[in-house]
């Protein structure tokens, strides 16, 4: 089994030792299992800051919704859109943040024409279903011992937060309206509601303007006692798995576990200081703990199994948190990345390029693929025509040989049917596989990058 970072506190074999503090650990140790606690945490309070966002409403909008009540999207998001990196621009979302805490929470999911997924989030980050077909369903706790009625299938969730994500493809703003009806044929509410005949009023929610933040930047400002406090509250309600019992016995020597109160006595030294280092390094950190998951497709890098479904891999889990939370299982879907051209070179604003693609990306049937830009800071880049991908639905014009060209560059050719507009200084890209066909995705050819300019 792999270790997020294989670093233990160090075992007591002194009395006492200069520059120990008063767990009788090094001031290195403690820093290193600290480290190992916040890999382990991250997931959880991002996602808790995710849906205090996403729930900071008295009432439904098209960004929020209280708890327990669906968040249509009503278009894509654009450059604007802060609440998650990476966002998707190829399907119409609808979400809800659950909390099945008091009883189960019914989803009705209506028939449709096309690719129409739900994916039901632990508080970990994990993946515990991804519903495609019609029918009835039951969030239950794991643990619920209640009966459901006949033709309600049950889906266990082991933590009472869940994030509740569903994408509905999209073909041009045209199709908006198809898939508004399919959004209001969506029905969430709770069982005792639907056992009584489904007529449900939901509750009004709160607002409170301190909650309006981008739930990264948050997390990532918080100091060690809040953060950790807030994983520790976290887990009362959204219990650690049975397989996390070896990492909690080490962090219970900082007091990092369900209930907890978080021992800052653990630190000598200037804690402040030493807290931004660690967290200037947890990106590399992690991106390195989690290279043996990267798949190489030529100049690009897509992270393979187990994303979605991350069991104790936690270096990993916090990775995609941090870059992509919600991702899905290699089932669902895949994403490579690049940020380098065909020389190995960073792509950057200052160059132009052309994306020549020898054939399409292969998918299943019902799948769908993309490619987005995205700035250094892992939005969408913001330009002149809202064109945020280019995907199979767009209305870009093959060359005769039936190969693709897609024109990277920061300023608009005479010609736009094949511009995806990128920034002015760094970015990167993501290929979007939806439904991938893993056979032939072995040996297809990616696209490749050259400058033009």
């Amino acid at each position: 089994m792999k270790r997020c970072f294989a670093l233990l506190i160090t075992a007591i074999m002194l009395l006492s030792s200069c520059g120990r503090d008063e767990t009788g650990a090094k001031p290195d140790d403690v820093w290193a299992l600290v480290s190992e606690a916040y890999t382990y945490a991250f997931p959880l309070v991002i996602m808790d800051a995710t849906k205090t966002v996403s729930t900071n409403t008295e009432t439904p909008v098209t960004s929020r919704a209280p708890v327990n009540q669906f968040i249509h999207a009503q278009k894509l998001a654009d450059a604007q859109f802060r609440t998650v990196v990476t966002p998707n621009v190829d399907t119409v979302y609808t979400q809800a943040w659950l909390d099945i805490s008091a009883e189960p929470m019914v989803y009705v999911m209506p028939e449709t024409d096309r690719f129409f997924n739900v994916q039901i989030l632990d508080a970990w980050t994990n993946t515990v279903a991804v519903l495609d077909r019609a029918g009835v369903y039951a969030f239950t706790l794991s643990d619920w011992e209640g009966a459901l009625p006949d033709g309600v299938t049950r889906v266990d969730v082991p933590t009472a937060m869940a994030w509740f994500i569903a994408r509905i493809v999209l073909s041009g703003q045209e199709d908006l309206p198809n898939v508004y009806a399919i959004q209001q044929e969506m029905k969430l509410m709770p069982l005792s509601a639907y056992e009584q005949g489904g007529e449900y009023t939901a509750p009004k929610g709160t607002y409170d303007a301190e909650n309006d933040f981008v739930p990264v930047e948050k997390v990532l400002s918080m100091d060690p006692k809040t953060f950790f406090d807030t994983a520790n509250a976290l887990m009362l309600a959204n219990p650690p798995a049975a397989a996390d019992a070896e990492v909690l016995e080490k962090f219970a020597a900082l007091n990092v576990g369900p209930g907890m109160e978080f021992d800052t006595g653990v630190f000598t030294g200037d804690t402040a200081a030493s807290w931004t280092d660690m967290l200037r390094q947890i990106r590399e950190t992690l991106v390195a703990a989690s290279a043996g998951y990267t798949v190489q497709l030529g100049q690009w890098v897509y992270y393979d199994a187990p994303i979605g479904d991350f069991g104790t891999e936690y270096a990993y889990r916090a990775m995609v948190a941090l870059a992509g939370l919600g991702a899905n299982t290699i089932d669902v879907a895949v994403y490579p990345k690049t940020n380098v051209d065909d020389t190995g070179a960073v792509l950057t604003g200052e160059k132009a390029y052309v994306m020549h693609f020898d054939t399409l990306p292969p998918t299943m049937e019902g799948g769908f693929w993309s490619v987005t830009a995205y700035g250094s800071d892992d939005f969408l880049i913001d330009n002149p025509i809202d064109r945020y991908c280019v995907n199979d639905r767009s209305n870009f014009m093959l060359n005769e040989d039936g190969t693709l060209d897609i024109i990277l560059a920061k300023d608009q050719p005479e010609d736009i049917s094949n511009w995806l507009p990128v920034s002015g200084d760094a970015f990167h890209l993501y290929m979007r596989i939806y439904t991938p066909d893993m056979a032939a995705l072995e040996n297809w050819q990616p696209p490749v990058i050259r400058v033009i300019a």
